[in-house]
């Protein structure tokens, strides 16, 4: 119980982080229908991890994790992670990054250029986490709600100089070792300057391939690409429950590899809500992403030698939570910019190998910290 007071004064104190002096509007919500986040064990820690699931939620501080706590009445299910870390988001070239920089950083454990997907600043490629896993013999997953070219996803299986290159970025996943992949997108899948069709390319390479959440819902296992949606995907009221879905869908899938294996789920769309300054959105989303997280952890919390970690790769919007009521669930919220900011962001971590992930360090160290969970369980299991 104290070290969960001590945990929500942390996370208050971060939300009201930005001055009120340099606030714009002043907007207020309530979200109609707050949800039970029951505890939640966490299973043995000393395991060897098997199975990495890697949450990462777009634009999501210290300061969308505190104003969502307060949304829905001072609970999220992220809470039930006993381990938090803080780390730092700068890129290789600018003090406050970008999602390109970033989301290279956490997977791959390199610093990289404002704008640049999983490319060294002299233009070497990079391999991500779902690359090691894959070369371990594990199966691996994609589950996001933007287009799965956008910046974050496209570290993860795609090497480009600029992040803007949607259809270079797009056209090399056919080439990518993931076993379940969904997102949206799909207007850069086909109608594209080369000619090619992503969709025959992947039903060629083996791939149920889906237009919709609801078909891909009733595929059997196998590998599955579902892109949801011509661009990113709507409104979590739209677009229903699809994230926490998906996610657990494709664990279905992935866990029937007994080498484990990696699953990369974000949600993606706090980022484009805080950039517009919208509130309301920005809190549905985080709600949603943490409900995601939610099922996550309910399911790692039966599967020993499931590792959690939950991060961001950077904040977005300099939210400040000003004022508002934690029985209502209303929230008082300014914004001081529609760009990202240089806040910390926090790493929550749960199960086999989560006592890696405390204290404060470089946002490189993420992913360090799991490849090297990986590579050491990988070498156990060889040694037995």
């Amino acid at each position: 119980m104290l070290i969960r007071m001590i945990r929500h004064l942390f996370i208050c104190a971060a939300a009201c982080f930005c001055s009120p002096a340099f606030a714009g509007e002043l907007q207020r919500y309530a979200p109609s229908r707050p949800y039970e986040v029951p505890a939640i064990r966490e299973p043995d820690c000393g395991a060897p991890v098997a199975n990495v699931i890697y949450m990462i939620g777009d634009g999501m501080g210290l300061n969308q994790v505190g104003i969502a706590w307060a949304a829905n009445r001072g609970r999220l299910f992220i809470e039930n992670c006993p381990v938090i870390g803080v780390s730092a988001t700068w890129c290789a070239d600018r003090l406050v990054t970008d999602s390109a920089a970033a989301g290279t950083a956490l997977a791959t454990g390199e610093k990289t250029l404002y704008r640049r997907i999983s490319m060294t600043p002299d233009g070497k490629e990079l391999s991500s986490l779902a690359d090691k896993a894959a070369d371990l013999g594990k199966s691996t997953g994609l589950v996001v709600t933007c287009e799965l070219n956008d910046a974050t996803p496209a570290a993860f299986f795609a090497h480009s100089p600029v992040r803007s290159e949607a259809h270079l970025i797009s056209g090399q996943l056919p080439g990518s070792r993931f076993e379940f992949v969904f997102g949206g997108g799909g207007r850069h899948f086909t109608g594209r300057p080369d000619g090619r069709d992503i969709f025959r390319e992947m039903a060629d390479r083996g791939y149920q391939v889906a237009r919709s959440w609801a078909e891909a819902a009733e595929f059997p296992a196998g590998k599955t690409l579902c892109v949801a949606d011509a661009g990113n995907l709507p409104r979590p009221e739209e677009r229903g429950d699809a994230l926490r879905l998906a996610a657990m869908k494709a664990i279905d899938v992935l866990s029937r590899n007994p080498k484990g294996f990696f699953l990369m789920i974000e949600g993606s769309k706090i980022d484009k809500a805080a950039h517009g300054n919208k509130l309301d959105e920005m809190v549905e989303e985080t709600l949603d992403f943490d409900r995601a997280v939610g099922a996550v952890l309910e399911w790692a919390s039966r599967h020993p030698g499931t590792l959690v970690v939950v991060t961001a790769d950077h904040c977005t919007g300099g939210a400040a939570l000003l004022d508002g009521s934690l029985e209502k669930g209303e929230v008082a919220v300014s914004f001081s910019t529609k760009g990202h900011d240089g806040v910390t962001v926090p790493v929550y971590a749960f199960g086999a190998g989560s006592r890696a992930f405390s204290g404060f360090y470089d946002n490189t160290e993420v992913a360090r910290k799991i490849g090297k969970a990986m590579e050491e369980a990988s070498a156990r299991t060889r040694a037995n």
